[in-house]
């Protein structure tokens, strides 16, 4: 039901949506080996990407969640599209495409719960600006957008400064997650300046700045004109360092997992999920930071980038705030 805002959709998740086929634990560590049979548990089939990651997420806390992206047609995009609605996102605009496969992982998981990844990116690479502007309606109905992933996107990133001001007109903010490496400034300083919401990792952020410091790291974002929530992923136990305006810092400490680390896949999506929904809900830039991380800290304690993520409630919990 629509708020006072006319709003219909809480946030649309866009980019990157994968089928993870998860196997543990394998030692990272130790070459793979010609013919070499390695033990592990029962490999786990699950969704992957910023769509699954943080869209179930926020579903599961509570939020009304559509999803854009593209499958293929193949084995892996019913499943997808059965993940999602039976999570209660909406997938009226997951769009089939005949031309190319549905975007696959195998993750490698080793006992301490970091990774190494095998991955076809497949369909969602045709994304382009032509795909998200001729669904500029879809998007108006939501009070966000959150795409991902930056520096994975080579059809799109180009386009994505002129992309994000039509959806801002239309009322919708913009969020952005980066991967990989996190890319550079080009083209990202021109995208920032249409950007609400702009936190990547601090690895990710020192590839794009060439900074060591979280806040001189802030201050390169904030000097290209970003006019949003601007933050850094500080990494482990570290928290985050938010800024919601310039000269203005505010750190947001990390928070206890509720269980053992098995699995930091997911995250940093998790910690966007969280962030998000805490701002729908109308906390305040830093309680909603503690809502991030605690959905953060929830994601590591299972296999999958969701798959220990519970209700709004549960984090809150976690996060201090109930």
């Amino acid at each position: 039901m629509a708020d006072r805002d006319g709003k219909t959709i809480d946030c649309i998740v866009c980019g990157s949506c994968v089928v993870d086929l998860l196997c543990r634990p394998v030692r990272l560590d130790e070459p793979i080996g010609l013919g070499v049979l390695h033990q592990a548990e029962a490999v786990a089939l699950t969704g992957g990407g910023i769509t699954c990651n943080a869209g179930i997420a926020m579903a599961r806390m509570g939020l009304q969640v559509g999803v854009f992206s593209y499958i293929g047609d193949d084995n892996w995009g019913p499943v997808l599209r059965e993940l999602f609605r039976g999570e209660g996102v909406d997938d009226q605009a997951l769009e089939v495409r005949s031309d190319t496969s549905t975007s696959t992982t195998c993750v490698a998981i080793d006992p301490s719960g970091e990774r190494s990844f095998f991955h076809c990116v497949g369909a969602p690479s045709q994304i382009d600006a032509t795909a998200l502007l001729k669904r500029t309606e879809f998007f108006a109905q939501s009070r966000y957008l959150l795409l991902g992933y930056y520096s994975l996107m080579p059809q799109l990133e180009s386009s994505l400064p002129a992309v994000f001001q039509t959806l801002r007109d239309s009322g919708c903010r913009t969020a952005m997650d980066s991967a990989g490496d996190g890319g550079s400034m080009d083209p990202l300083e021109r995208i920032l300046p249409h950007l609400d919401i702009w936190v990547p990792s601090l690895n990710e952020a020192r590839h794009q700045t060439g900074h060591d410091d979280p806040q001189k790291i802030l201050e390169t974002f904030r000097s290209c004109g970003a006019p949003g929530l601007l933050g850094v992923k500080l990494g482990g136990t570290d928290g985050v360092l938010l800024s919601p305006k310039a000269s203005q810092f505010s750190h947001v400490p990390s928070a206890c997992p509720p269980g053992t680390v098995v699995d930091t896949t997911g995250a940093g999506d998790s910690f966007y999920a969280g962030l998000i929904t805490g701002l729908v809900r109308g906390l305040s830039v830093e309680d909603a930071g503690r809502i991030g991380a605690a959905a953060g800290a929830c994601c590591v304690t299972a296999v999958g980038g969701y798959t220990g993520i519970g209700d709004y409630q549960a984090t809150a919990q976690i996060a201090g705030l109930a």
